[in-house]
């Protein structure tokens, strides 16, 4: 029985076996992985998946796609979320109380949660900001995005894709861009190259934590709405609460200038100055 893609999920099936099994390498899974896949549609990557996992969490908003996964494998095999996504607390997907002790040394946390997917693209953005809350839990995400949107998160100061989603991601996650994925590997061909990103959350002594996330959060998108303005046109009556000679930053200067360690200092220093 065949499955019609539905434009309003997004739906772009993807096909191409060796393109699976690059994806699959590139993920490495180990058997008794916490792993979760979102929006695993026809199995292209479910069952390669489940070759070498002992267990997978799927999450599928497509009742009928929801309906064939559990159909195929049974519960103890595989666990099927149907739920949009955006809604589901990943929390929820990881065992115990969150991080476990590293089992050989007994040393700090190590994170439980790897996060696979080919997400939809018109959710991308928000589904990324929404994986955010659990980027402590994560020890990996490794996604099929469209290449504009990789381009956007791994582009560097004085590229003219750097923006807001290179900042806020940055300031959590490494990534890399692993290889594109052209439109006739899924049924239906997008209209857009595709591409594979892997995204580690930055290790807690690699982490700047922002003194207040959503000070950081108002300052980057306040910014980035006026990008070919000068910082000081963008931030309003925010200018003056700033010693700029002490952050380094020139007020004059472009968003698309300043690095992520920037932006945290300016947001650090406004929330000190009691914006809220």
């Amino acid at each position: 029985m065949t499955h019609q893609a539905r434009k309003r999920f997004g739906q772009h099936f993807l096909r191409d076996e060796a393109v699976v099994d690059a994806i699959v390498r590139a993920i490495d899974p180990q058997a008794d992985d916490r792993m979760v896949e979102i929006g695993p549609g026809l199995s292209a990557l479910t069952a390669p998946l489940l070759d070498r996992l002992d267990h997978l969490t799927a999450v599928e908003l497509d009742r009928d796609l929801a309906q064939r996964l559990r159909a195929r494998w049974g519960v103890d095999r595989l666990t099927v979320v149907e739920a949009d996504a955006l809604t589901v607390d990943f929390s929820g997907l990881v065992p115990g109380d969150g991080p476990a002790p590293d089992a050989e040394t007994g040393g700090p946390a190590v994170p439980r949660l790897r996060v696979v997917g080919n997400l939809p693209y018109n959710i991308s953005t928000p589904l990324l900001f929404h994986l955010m809350r659990w980027a402590d839990l994560v020890r990996d995400q490794h996604f099929m995005l469209q290449r504009e949107v990789i381009d956007r998160m791994v582009a560097r100061p004085g590229d003219s894709q750097y923006g807001r989603l290179s900042v806020m991601l940055q300031a959590r996650y490494r990534m890399t861009h692993l290889f594109d994925v052209a439109p006739d590997a899924f049924d239906p061909p997008p209209k857009v190259m595709s591409a594979i990103v892997r995204m580690r959350p930055l290790a807690a002594d690699a982490w700047r934590r922002p003194a207040d996330p959503a000070v950081f959060d108002r300052l980057v998108s306040r910014v980035f709405e006026h990008r070919r303005k000068m910082i000081r046109g963008s931030l309003g009556d925010w200018t003056e609460r700033l010693d700029w000679d002490a952050l380094g930053v020139a007020p004059t200067a472009r968003p698309q200038e300043l690095s992520v360690t920037q932006f945290l200092d300016m947001a650090d220093a406004l929330a000190a100055s009691g914006v809220a």
